[in-house]
């Protein structure tokens, strides 16, 4: 297994850091049998991705052997937003190049670990990036090969975060998510409307993809200014249609009266 560095992975602030321990500690609860866990939103530019990264850093800190999937197969941005490269190929030759990732891994018959890159400096952590992008990624993820892909995932990671398209864009996050154990569902404060955050719960339950809980990031704070919630508030949603956020009781939306 060769060795990735991914330059761009910067130190959080304490706050914001904290955060994203708290979600995941919350993440830790749902108990052994959740391990393939699916991070989508409803359209672009939610922080989909910030969380996925961040959480799926902090679960490897934590010593939990951790695997990050890059499923965005059609306008991934990942290696170059987070200056990822390979170091040395083992053979004493240097290759910045990443020619296998997810949708390679998916098209060609090869072994899926030779796909699967450790991190340098992140203990427990390996990625799966998408090297390259397809105009048409269903035929590849309705294919054998990727609930192959995910049964191996199970077996030899804790946890598997997969980070995939929006729901609005396309039909991929359905498809995925009907193979995952559950999604964390991102939405953006004063952007994502109630309706929206409503439908995107009604696909994934379409999907049959359990809800684990809502990310709720970027919100504003009372003074004007940006604090953790920025990139760490959180929600939690159950079986029995509750949302949970903070210290209040929410339907749907609507508090809960006492």
């Amino acid at each position: 297994m060769q060795e990735i560095e991914i330059k761009n992975l910067i130190e959080l602030p304490y706050a914001v850091e904290e955060a994203m321990n708290r979600l995941r500690i919350n993440v830790g609860f749902m108990g052994s049998d959740v391990k393939r866990i699916m991070v989508i939103s409803t359209t672009p530019n939610e922080g989909k991705s910030f969380i996925t990264m961040q959480l799926f850093a902090q679960m490897a800190k934590s010593g939990a052997k951790s695997l990050l999937i890059d499923c965005d197969l059609r306008k991934s941005m990942m290696i170059e937003k987070y200056g990822m490269s390979i170091g040395d190929d083992g053979y004493g030759h240097q290759n910045d190049k990443l020619t296998k990732g997810t949708s390679y891994c998916l098209a060609n018959d090869v072994p899926i670990d030779d796909c699967i890159y450790s991190i340098k400096g992140l203990d427990n952590g390996y990625i799966m990036p998408n090297n390259d992008n397809v105009v048409n990624p269903s035929m590849l993820l309705e294919q054998k090969r990727f609930s192959d892909l995910l049964d191996y995932a199970g077996k030899n990671f804790r946890y598997t975060f997969l980070d995939v398209p929006p729901l609005d864009l396309v039909a991929d996050g359905e498809q995925i998510g009907s193979k995952c154990d559950g999604a964390i569902l991102v939405v953006r404060g004063g952007i994502t409307s109630k309706n929206m955050a409503k439908h995107s719960v009604m696909q994934l339950e379409r999907a049959g993809c359990p809800l684990l809980g809502i990310v709720l990031n970027r919100v504003e704070g009372s003074k004007g200014g940006y604090y953790y919630k920025k990139y760490g508030g959180y929600g939690y949603y159950s079986k029995k249609g509750k949302y949970y956020y903070g210290k209040g009781e929410y339907y749907y939306g609507k508090k809960k009266k006492k």
